[in-house]
This record gives C-alpha cells, structure tokens and sequence, in this order.
C-alpha cells in the first residue's frame, strides 16, 4: 500500500505539534562521572589499612589525579625526573586509557569514599614489541611508604612482564633516589650509569 507525501507531512506536524511546533530539545543534564569498580585483591598494609590491588581501568582517571594530589614535589620530580605541578585531564586519561597489548599498570586503590576512591600507588611498564625489552615506572605515596607495597608492585609488575613475553624489564632512577636504587637491587636488578645523564642510574633486570 503506498502512502501518500501529504499522509507524511501531516504525521510530521502531528508529532511537532505535541511540543509546540519545535523538535524536543536535547537532553542537557549533566551525565554521571564513572564510578571506578571497587574490585580487585584485597592488601592490608603492615599499619592495618586496606587498599586494592588490581590493573589500571579507564575509568580511573580522577582517582589517579586525586592521587597525584597527594604527592609531594620530590615525590613527583623522582618519579617523573622533572617537576610538574598538575595532572591534566588528558595525561590522566593517557595513562588510564593504555594499549594492554603492549602496555600494562597496576594500582593500588584507597577505597576509602566509595564515591571518590584515591589511587596510592602505580606500577607501570611498556613492552616494546620489537625488543621486548618493558621500560617501567613505579610511584608510591609518602603515607603509604614503608609498607612493602613497592615490593609488592614491583613482583607483580616483573611476573607480567614475563608472562607477556618480555625479555628484561628497565628503567631510569635519579641517582638521589637511595630507595628506588635500595629496591631494585634487592629484587636483582643490575645497573649502569645512563649514558646521556651522570645524574641518572639505568638499572635493568633480565627476565
């Protein structure tokens, strides 16, 4: 059966007609900020805290800049080897957001407001598909310091590097940074002086 243009054009104004003469305006409320899953491994810090262990998710990304408020500028310039004072939006979400084929980072999550949880520490490490060799980082807040969790991180970061495939794991360490050196020797790790800065201690696991 064939409809006429006419028969069309007078369910169009019908349908308009309901909301005065004008489409329906979009819906412009605010959505709702995701969540971060509250699930993963339950860790209880020596001084009796709880956090939870498990792998970075998208949506971290204001967990993880809560996080990077907590730190203090040393903490920040031994991590990241230069000072920064903020955390955008869009290197938040980089470092959330990872390409798990070669990329992996592990959290550990002050679950505290269930609402507004806080990242504590990051275990992360890029797996170059040519070399296989990772390049890791590893931060961990001054509060939550001396708990073993660095350890802790830094297992779990080796153990999926090799169940990846990569053949050592490597990173750059300001040579003042005694506790990072401390536990990377302690876990195995060999190093050298870096080439391109006396400052900078290269130290290398093969896995």
């Amino acid at each position: 059966m064939k409809t006429s243009l006419n028969t069309i054009r007078g369910a169009e104004a019908t349908r308009f007609q309901t909301v005065g003469g004008r489409p329906p305006p979009r819906d412009t409320r605010p959505q709702p900020v995701p969540v971060p899953r509250l699930t993963g491994e339950l860790i209880t810090t020596r001084d009796g805290r709880t956090l939870l262990l498990r792998d970075i998710h998208r949506d971290d990304v204001d967990a993880l800049r809560r996080g990077f408020a907590a730190l203090t500028p040393d903490e920040i310039r031994l991590r990241f080897l230069h000072p920064l004072t903020d955390l955008p939006a869009p290197m938040a979400r980089q470092f959330c957001d990872i390409d798990t084929e070669h990329a992996l980072a592990i959290v550990l999550l002050d679950p505290g407001d269930e609402v507004a949880p806080t990242i504590r520490a990051v275990a992360r490490a890029y797996i170059d598909p040519v070399t296989l060799a990772a390049e890791f980082a590893l931060i961990v807040q001054h509060d939550f310091a001396g708990q073993g969790l660095g350890t802790l991180l830094m297992q779990r970061l080796i153990h999926a590097c090799r169940q990846r495939g990569a053949v050592e794991l490597w990173g750059d360490v300001l040579s003042e940074n005694g506790a990072m050196l401390e536990l990377c020797a302690h876990l195995g790790f060999a190093r050298q002086l870096a080439f391109h800065d006396p400052g900078i201690i290269r130290v290398q696991l093969t896995l």
